[in-house]
């Protein structure tokens, strides 16, 4: 995964992965189907979602949230890849970083109306785009926990915390930029045996 490598001129193929293999940051090798590296493809994903969100039109403090969010994936990453090497080269990760979603969210959910029923992902399309990045971040989420319960380790908790804030976060986001756009939310009908509808 060069994404993690150097920030040096690098070729974009260096054949080194061609066993099915990839260095995490300190050299060591694992397979690409390693948990570690599972992670990192969907910290990846989800990044990637954004970027497709960042696309639409936006009120410029989601944009600029969004950017900031891509760049703490692009950390958050780092620290993962180098869970399990001695190297010094992963990015720093503050409780900042989750204090500064819970604000966003705090923010944000106070210009929407109270839910009172589950909704459906749904809406205009950088909602729905909103909603796919959300769900891929959950993802990464339980990939994160599955993977410090393997490694025996709690090291990556404030990680693991920033994903789970940053999936509310994305869900409120959704639900406003749907607001904006003047989209109806969909509530969930759950299908019950005997109902009379």
């Amino acid at each position: 995964m060069a994404c993690w490598g150097s920030l040096a001129r690098m070729k974009i193929y260096t054949r080194t992965g061609d066993d099915g293999e990839t260095g995490l940051l300190g050299g060591q090798r694992v397979s690409k189907a390693h948990q570690l590296i599972e992670v990192c493809g969907s910290l990846d994903e989800a990044n990637s979602w954004l970027g497709l969100v960042r696309c639409e039109p936006l009120d410029d403090r989601i944009d600029q949230l969004l950017t900031q969010i891509q760049s703490r994936l692009f950390d958050l990453g780092s620290r993962v890849a180098a869970c399990q090497t001695e190297s010094t080269r992963a990015a720093d990760f503050p409780v900042s970083c989750i204090e500064d979603l819970e604000s966003a969210i705090d923010d944000w959910d106070s210009t929407l109306p109270p839910l009172e029923a589950f909704i459906l992902p749904s809406g205009c399309e950088a909602g729905c785009r909103l909603h796919m990045a959300r769900s891929v971040c959950r993802r990464a989420e339980r990939q994160l926990v599955a993977l410090m319960e393997t490694l025996g380790s709690k090291e990556l908790k404030l990680e693991m915390m920033y994903l789970n804030r940053l999936s509310d976060l994305l869900f409120v986001l959704a639900r406003s930029v749907n607001q904006v756009a003047g989209k109806l939310e969909t509530n969930w009908t759950a299908n019950r045996l005997g109902s009379s509808d």
